[in-house]
């Protein structure tokens, strides 16, 4: 993937710098407030934690706060970097931690080579957490500092380089042996790779069954056998057998099993050639694996294959590891994370995969089916029942082996975590997924000369969402793309001046539009119009999408769509929707940029648009038609208005859930709604139609701006063609998201005419 250093920059550096924050999750608005918070009432907390310290898991954050801990001495890829080098990482893994399990987190970098050191840092500051997330502390130290802190401490200590990939891949290879048939006990093991995750992953192994005389490690130096000193630590000592084999080669000679925890290209296909009927290779190395995946497939079509990378089938993940095992331990106040509750989470991860796999997730990966096979021995990165499998089992076997403080009933732990799982974090991510499977799509953008377009164009090529074509001019896109260190980008140009086919264009927008006022002369004039010719490119065949707005006026680019395209069919009125994010949750709001005050037949073409949409985002549509008024407490003609069109959605579709007039905070909240108006069918809404396109407006921008939800749009509804609209300000990511949106509503529209034929 291309990532220049500018979006890396922008992307820490925009707003407030870095990837997290601390906020207070206890009102501090009044004086009492801050009494409850801090002087003089926080000393009954005090008195009470430090009567009974177990208190500490009730009132203050220790319960739910792990402590991401590095020295920068193996940081990625990078090596040792040092301390204060490591924070970016340290943040990313505090950021993937709460968004797939609302742990939070405090990186805490160590400026400090000496192990004894850090666990001296480490033992000071555990009262302050839950739990340790040792991260990028190179081999051996960190074997060391995991097991001076694990014997110290009475809170869980995990080193998620040794054991992340220790548990997933454990997982990938239990459903690898039931499809070969063979034995763990049997196996033929060639690991190679001798550092912190090699050998946990090969601990691991052996745990669930597997024999040290059958693994056969391998590092720079060769073959780890019994009288070797060179290079040779307690660690490896662990494996070293009686063996006459000395390479990587001479090892895989007859064997059943890679497991390479090493570096890109160090596996030949004549190696493979020699290993036995049906292998298992887990080539892990990222980003390049020990062998390219299209090459083993070729020498070695019988081979189970699982790899590091997103792009490929089995993708070992250590994200389906860390945050769902910590959520587990965490929520059982566990002392430690044991081999058991290792051993529990890479079985439910395996079990997982059997399970029929709903629709949002095949969406989120654009697949038409996914099931237990050769190219899917572990769930996806994105599945959100991982939390639901993987969180549990821990906590469960936590309890069973002693080691936790709280005892739960499981089942209704799983149930309280999928009450509180929110969509919202993934959305963006399962939209950008969704639209990888249209990536044929084309979508031109009529602001190509723009460095944001150009480099969102760039993202949208490299992460396969689609194909992008840039209008602009050709000598001034192509210095841009010097500029911004894209030169390997090279996207589909078009310049309207230049265009071979702008007689065609020109001769088929006079056509549409010769009975408007529009001669030959103003239709060519019109081709100059990025807005005018960019339509026409959707129409003409020669694109699939188009996008603008960044820099024009949203009438500028909405106007011309419709004078070209019309409504769709069935539908007499354009509309615009955000998709709101706000609180873990999801809102449509609509109409916050098209219609400006609607009346009630336009109102309800709205809000039967924004469900429909809602529909194809994989929600289930409740619609609340918003007011100042609830069902009648103050008639005036705009609450009527609103109360007409409630009637007209329910004529024209009986099978939406539809309810108003009604103020917006009874419409979000199912407690108030169930309450005080315990009749309605719609509580908890989140398809929400405002009644004009002032309080739309107004309320999305002041939600972004002040409540911190996030806002994907707008995005057009009812057009005749896949036609969306950018803002001035937005971000690259922004138009990333945009495009994503535009390419599943082309996707959709294809499906429908495909049905309709």
């Amino acid at each position: 993937m291309k990532i220049t250093p500018e979006d890396v920059f922008e992307y820490h550096s925009r707003g407030r710098a870095g990837k997290i924050e601390v906020r207070p999750t206890k009102p501090l608005n009044t004086q009492r407030d801050l009494s409850l918070a801090y002087s003089p009432g926080v000393a009954e907390a005090v008195r009470a934690i430090a009567a009974d310290p177990s208190t500490a898991y009730d009132y203050t954050a220790k319960g739910n706060l792990v402590a991401v801990v590095s020295n920068g001495t193996a940081i990625l890829g990078l090596g040792h970097l040092g301390a204060l080098a490591s924070k970016p990482v340290m943040e990313g893994k505090g950021c993937l931690f709460k968004t797939f399990a609302d742990v939070d987190v405090f990186d805490i970098e160590v400026d400090s080579l000496d192990p004894d050191e850090i666990i001296a840092v480490c033992r000071a500051l555990a009262p302050t957490f839950g739990g340790i997330n040792l991260e990028d502390i190179k081999a051996p130290e960190c074997f060391y500092i995991e097991q001076k802190l694990r014997e110290m401490l009475d809170i869980p200590v995990f080193h998620d380089d040794q054991h992340g990939t220790a548990i997933i891949s454990a997982a990938a290879l239990t459903n690898a042996l039931r499809i070969s048939g063979k034995k763990i006990e049997d196996l033929k093991l060639v690991v190679s790779g001798a550092g912190a995750s090699a050998i946990s992953t090969s601990r691991l192994y052996v745990r669930m069954g597997m024999r040290y005389e059958n693994i056969l490690m391998v590092d720079t130096k060769g073959v780890i056998y019994k009288g070797r000193t060179a290079g040779m630590n307690e660690f490896k000592q662990e494996f070293a057998v009686e063996t006459d084999r000395r390479t990587l080669e001479d090892a895989l000679e007859g064997a059943d099993m890679l497991l390479g925890l090493s570096s890109a290209d160090v596996v030949t296909p004549h190696m493979l050639e020699k290993m036995a009927d049906h292998p298992i290779l887990f080539t892990l190395a990222n980003p390049d694996p020990e062998i390219k995946y299209d090459l083993a497939r070729q020498v070695r079509p019988d081979a189970l294959i699982a790899t590091g990378r997103s792009d490929l089938p089995n993708q070992v993940n250590n994200v389906l590891g860390f945050p769902f095992i910590f959520r587990g331990a965490l929520d059982v106040r566990a002392r430690t994370i044991n081999e058991e509750m290792k051993i529990a989470a890479s079985r439910a991860l395996a079990e997982l995969t059997h399970e029929d796999v709903p629709d949002s997730v095949l969406n989120a990966y654009g697949l038409s089916a996914l099931k237990f096979g050769p190219e899917y021995l572990i769930p996806k990165p994105l599945d959100p029942r991982v939390l639901l499998w993987v969180a549990p089992a821990v906590a469960k076997a936590a309890i069973e082996t002693g080691v936790a403080r709280r005892e739960l009933n499981i089942d209704e732990y799983r149930e309280s975590l999928d009450a509180k799982r929110g969509r919202g974090r993934r959305f963006r991510v399962e939209m950008l997924q969704k639209a990888r499977a249209g990536a044929t799509q084309r979508v031109a953008f009529g602001e190509g000369e723009e460095p944001k377009i150009i480099r969102a164009a760039a993202i949208i090529a490299e992460e396969n969402i689609a194909t992008p074509i840039l209008i602009g001019r050709k000598e001034v896109i192509k210095a841009k793309l010097s500029e911004l260190a894209l030169s390997d980008f090279r996207p589909q140009i078009i310049d309207p001046a230049s265009f071979e086919k702008i007689d065609a264009y020109t001769n088929a927008y006079h056509q549409l539009r010769q009975r408007r006022g529009v001669t030959q002369g103003k239709a060519l004039e019109m081709m100059r119009d990025p807005n005018v010719f960019g339509p026409m490119m959707v129409k003409q065949g020669d694109a699939d999408v188009y996008i603008s707005g960044l820099t024009y006026e949203y009438p500028e680019v909405i106007r011309p769509a419709l004078q070209i395209f019309h409504t769709r069919p069935g539908v007499k009125f354009a509309s615009g929707v955000y998709v709101m994010i706000a609180n873990e949750k999801i809102y449509l709001f609509t109409d916050a940029t098209v219609n400006i005050d609607p009346d009630p037949e336009q109102l309800s073409e709205i809000a039967i648009l924004a469900a429909d949409f809602a529909g194809e985002l994989g929600l289930e549509p409740r619609i609340a038609m918003l007011s100042f008024s609830n069902f009648g407490s103050t008639r005036h003609p705009l609450s009527d208005k609103v109360r007409e069109a409630v009637s007209l959605v329910r004529r024209k579709r009986p099978d939406l859930k539809v309810d108003g007039e009604v103020q917006a905070d009874v419409a979000v909240s199912s407690e108030a709604m169930k309450e005080r108006f315990p009749f309605s069918a719609v509580s908890d809404a989140n398809v929400l139609v405002f009644p004009d396109l002032e309080a739309a407006n107004t309320a999305y921008k002041l939600l972004s701006t002040l409540g911190g939800a996030q806002a994907v749009g707008p995005v057009l509804l009812g057009l005749g063609a896949p036609v969306h609209v950018l803002q001035t300000g937005d971000s690259v990511d922004d138009i990333v998201s945009i495009a994503a949106v535009a390419v599943v509503d082309a996707q959709t529209r294809r499906i429908k005419e495909g049905l309709m034929a």
